[in-house]
Parts: structure tokens; C-alpha cells; sequence
């Protein structure tokens, strides 16, 4: 089938809010004394149903309880702040261009909040690009789950063999391929360290290759 869709992620694929997210929890991990490991973060990203707390992993780093309370607000201010400084991912805005310019209908599904999402890409300008926004608070199950791609599948009115998906993300690929969906993977420096072989193709960059290219190459390699 003709592609007629794009589905992008947001967090950490058109703006790296990870990164930032990180950085934050580290700075409290090393104010008590640890280090949170990159590779344990990265297996998170993406989804909001993981059972993992970094609350409860510094704790059990540490050896005592810590004031979740008196730290929670002091790290969002910090997560928030460092978001504030960042602007779309290189190319992605080129690639939104490109999108429009081969008459496609242009989605996004998100394991983050519709709020959160909307708030970001007003900031950044981006937010008329999207015909669709798909997030997860409007499915019962966030990404490793497909959840959020049919929803946004379904009301962009294509077929998944009619869509590519673009994420940065293990959890956001295994959502994508579970849709039946074509997944290109462009991965970020949080997430870079994955293992991100399901994806359909791996890019470093969107520069690396026209939307146009990476249908034939994936419609080469199905």
C-alpha cells in the first residue's frame, strides 16, 4: 500500500525531554551520595507503566528513607527548567516539512499526557503540524502496550500498512510493531545504549534520510 501517514513519539524523538529528566534524578541521586546508572533509566523510557521507582532504588542505593516530599518539587523545578532551555531534535522539524509537502497526514502518539504534550509543542511551534494527537491518557494501557497507535492510527482513517512510525524508544517500537506498524527508530542519547533491533530502521538522524527514502527502504525490507 502507498504510504499515506506518519505517527511521530514526542518525548525524547521530537524534543529530548529525557535527557533532561535524568540529568534532574541525577543531581539527587548525587546529592546523596549515588549514581544513577544510564542503562537502568533507559529501560523506562517510553512508558508509564513500568514498575520500577526511582525513589525506591535510591533508597535501596543508600541505605535509609529520604524526604520524597521535601525533594519531589526541587527536582521537577529542575526537570522543567532544563526542558525550557531545549528546542525541536535536528531534522525533525525537516522532516514535519517534508511530511506535508507529500500530502500526509501527520499523527503523534505519546505515553505522556495530552496537556503535557499540547503545552511543549505550542512552545516549540509545532503544534498545528499534527492532525492527530494520540496520548496516553486517553488509552488504558501506555506504550510497550499499541494502545496509543491504534487510537491514533484510527483517527488519522489509515490502515497500519499505510503508516510509518517514528520513535526513539525499546518500549515505543514494541508499541508500533505490536499496531502492525512500520517503525523507524532515531534514538537519543538516553536511549542510544538500547537494544532497538525491532525497529525497521535505525537512523541517527532524520538527516540521514528523506521521508521519501525511508518508505522505499522499508518497503524494500517487508
Amino acid at each position: 500500500m502507498p504510504l499515506r501517514a506518519m505517527i511521530f513519539d514526542f518525548d525524547g524523538l521530537i524534543l529530548d525531554t529525557e535527557t533532561p529528566e535524568f540529568t534532574a534524578w541525577q543531581e539527587v541521586y548525587a546529592a546523596h551520595g549515588a549514581t544513577l546508572e544510564q542503562q537502568i533509566w533507559a529501560q523506562v523510557i517510553g512508558t508509564t507503566e513500568s514498575s520500577w521507582d526511582p525513589w525506591l532504588h535510591l533508597e535501596g542505593l543508600i541505605g535509609y528513607p529520604v524526604d520524597r516530599e521535601a525533594l519531589r518539587a526541587g527536582r521537577q523545578a529542575r526537570h522543567h527548567a532544563l526542558i525550557a532551555a531545549e528546542v525541536s531534535r535536528p531534522g525533525v522539524e525537516s522532516w514535519l516539512d517534508e511530511a506535508r509537502d507529500l500530502g500526509l497526514a501527520v499523527g503523534l502518539a505519546s505515553s505522556s499526557s495530552r496537556e503535557w504534550v499540547t503545552t511543549h509543542l505550542d512552545r516549540l511551534g509545532l503544534l498545528d503540524r499534527f492532525a492527530v494527537i494520540a496520548t496516553g491518557d486517553r488509552v488504558r494501557h501506555t506504550k510497550p502496550d499499541p494502545a496509543v497507535y491504534l487510537l491514533a492510527l484510527a483517527e488519522l482513517g489509515v490502515d497500519a500498512a499505510e503508516a510509518i512510525a517514528v520513535e526513539d524508544s525499546a518500549n515505543g517500537i514494541a508499541a508500533a510493531k505490536a499496531a502492525g506498524l512500520v517503525c523507524v527508530a532515531i534514538p537519543n542519547p538516553m536511549t542510544a545504549c538500547l537494544d532497538l533491533s525491532r525497529a525497521d530502521l535505525v537512523l541517527d538522524s532524520p538527516a540521514d534520510m528523506t521521508i521519501r527514502d525511508v518508505a522505499r527502504r522499508t518497503a524494500s525490507d517487508t
